[in-house]
């Protein structure tokens, strides 16, 4: 059986602060964190929870994975980029230009996001977390697919993209030019094996299809932190 996306974490100088702006931008909860750090669940198929945890790192240009969040209508888009804004997010210039349909926003930490203008094909059928858009190889998009057993729902020059069978968001990989990675990336996936799992057996299994284990500092802390075929930080748990 494959591992489950538990958790998307995002390291954060104000974890609380940071929690909060992104309740009231998706409308989660937030939840008791047995491992420190904020948690928000879910309101609808998104699958995994988002968490935030402390971190003394600054930020090194652009993250290498953002939210698309998607809208119903332009009034739509407008409400939400205006609800960002009271909330402390601000408005983005990564040259996108004028003609841009989306709009391109950064949160109280600078962390990029996007809010997507109505009737966007490709999100069409996605929840108001419509995408963690990624940038990535192809090889790495085939990675997921195979270590999360979602399947491929986009795979077209070089661009990859796979989704749940359950639904919520999509996970897409714009393909070359991939940007140099520069440090530990501020976004990164807590992974665990179903219930009744093995979490040696799963690392062996994530190291077979390319990952590799690597040394963060972490220690000791009883679970063990990796990295997929373009480098990006991972964690797998143990079995709840």
């Amino acid at each position: 059986m494959t591992c489950q996306l538990i958790a998307l974490c995002f390291d954060a100088h104000d974890p609380q602060g940071l929690a909060r702006f992104w309740s009231g931008v998706l409308g989660w909860e937030s939840a008791d964190d047995p491992r420190g750090g904020v948690t928000l669940l879910p309101d609808d198929d998104t699958g995994f929870r988002l968490r935030f945890v402390a971190s003394e790192e600054e930020k090194r240009g652009q993250n290498q994975m953002h939210f698309d969040l998607t809208s119903t209508s332009l009034d739509n888009q407008r409400e939400t980029v205006a609800r960002a804004l009271e909330l402390g997010g601000r408005h983005l210039d990564i040259g996108q230009g004028p003609d841009a349909t989306h709009v391109v926003m950064a949160d109280p930490e600078g962390n990029e996001f996007c809010v997507i203008e109505p009737d966007n094909k490709f999100l069409a059928e996605c929840g108001f977390l419509g995408a963690l858009a990624s940038d990535g190889t192809q090889a790495v998009g085939y990675f997921w697919s195979e270590a999360l057993g979602w399947p491929l729902v986009w795979d077209q020059d070089e661009e990859t993209a796979i989704r749940s069978p359950h639904g919520g968001p999509k996970i897409t990989w714009g393909g070359p030019p991939v940007a140099p990675k520069t440090g530990k990336n501020r976004l990164h996936f807590d992974l665990a094996p179903p219930a009744g799992g093995d979490l040696r057996a799963e690392v062996e299994r994530l190291t077979s299809l390319g990952a590799t284990r690597i040394d963060i500092g972490q220690g000791e802390p009883g679970w063990v932190v990796m990295a997929d075929p373009d480098g990006n930080e991972f964690c797998v748990l143990p079995p709840a």
